[in-house]
């Protein structure tokens, strides 16, 4: 691996001679300009304006242009007298909290690697003093023509440099975020909270460029003269005007089959339940008493009801026995009577 930059980090009074590599690597596809007339390589070439002709890199210097448009050159013998202590040394100015980081401000990465067996001592102390304290360090360092603001942190048995952007560098986010005044609703936050929930979280290593890959087999395939056969993405449609609710609900769903798991409760209902949408609650608030009966107090009722008319049917059965023995009653009197009368008229007739 090549370096790109040589010289100190300044921690205090102890001095580490270091080199800085590159962290990450691009794997992108490099595409050549052509004249898509006859298909000849577009070139560019550094031309002397004076001399109209070509010149090697080993040639080239770098000028200050003023606003008269003057040319003043610069030497890197120029550079290298600056009265900056930065110029060859990477200056530890402050330890801090990782948290106070902008992440607008990340830039690249780089490795740190020492210089000869004496760099590993003080190195090592380094390290191991960032991971005690669990803080980075903030330092600045002069590279390609400029001063630089960096961050130092722990990487396994490595300290990685972050280069960082100075806060001035960062823009204002003004007039970015939309004008319109909407309303989110309750229901519509806890279906985006379940919908955050349900994709759940996601080894970074697991992920992979698809564009680069797709792109490979095209390349394979125009060498080798034949036609692709990928079927072409599809297309992002233009904004629309769409119900969010549904659209959080079928989100939640496909989310949920993509794992394999079922649509499950809470993710149905129309237009009327959407208010009351109770799929996730969210932290720190209660949740809303559900509308529908429950089905206990269903089953109670329908109990109720069924015991009301076995009463009804036991009493008329308890009355039926009454009735008859009430009626025998009455008839028997009514002949105890007849014959108390026929008795007295056969005595009326005796005694005449």
């Amino acid at each position: 691996m090549r370096s790109i930059w040589n010289g100190n980090i300044s921690f205090g009074l102890v001095s580490i001679p270091i080199k800085i590599y590159p962290a990450t690597e691009d794997h992108s596809i490099s595409f050549r300009q052509i004249h898509t007339r006859d298909g000849g390589r577009i070139r560019y070439r550094k031309v002397c304006e004076l001399e109209d002709t070509p010149v090697e890199s080993s040639e080239i210097g770098r000028a200050y242009e003023d606003a008269d448009g003057a040319l003043v050159p610069i030497t890197e013998e120029d550079l290298a007298a600056l009265p900056l202590p930065t110029t060859h040394t990477l200056e530890i100015e402050a330890f801090i909290s990782a948290s106070e980081i902008d992440p607008l401000q990340m830039g690249d990465a780089y490795y740190l690697g020492t210089t000869g067996a004496a760099g590993a001592k003080p190195y090592t102390l380094l390290r191991e003093a960032l991971k005690r304290s669990e803080k980075v360090a903030i330092a600045k360092y002069a590279h390609r023509g400029r001063e630089r603001l960096g961050m130092l942190r722990v990487v396994g048995d490595t300290i990685a440099l972050h280069r960082l952007l100075w806060p001035d560098e960062v823009r204002e986010p003004a007039g970015v975020a939309p004008k319109e005044k909407v309303t989110v609703k309750p229901a519509e936050l806890d279906l985006a909270d379940t919908l955050m929930e349900t994709l759940g979280e996601v080894d970074l290593n697991d992920l992979h460029d698809e564009y680069h890959e797709a792109l490979e087999e095209l390349v394979a395939a125009k060498v080798s003269g034949t036609t692709p056969t990928a079927e072409p993405g599809e297309r992002p449609a233009g904004a629309q005007v769409v119900d969010l609710m549904a659209a959080l609900k079928e989100s939640v769903r496909s989310a949920r089959e993509a794992r394999g798991e079922g649509a499950g409760e809470g993710v149905e209902g129309g237009a009327e339940e959407e208010e009351a949408a109770t799929v996730h609650e969210l932290r720190g608030r209660k949740k809303a008493p559900a509308k529908k009966a429950p089905a206990a107090a269903k089953k109670t009722a329908a109990a109720a009801k069924r015991g009301g008319a076995k009463t009804a049917k036991a009493a008329k059965s308890a009355e039926e026995p009454a009735g008859k023995k009430q009626t025998g009653t009455k008839k028997a009197a009514a002949k105890k009577a007849t014959a108390k009368k026929q008795t007295g008229k056969r005595g009326t007739r005796t005694a005449s």
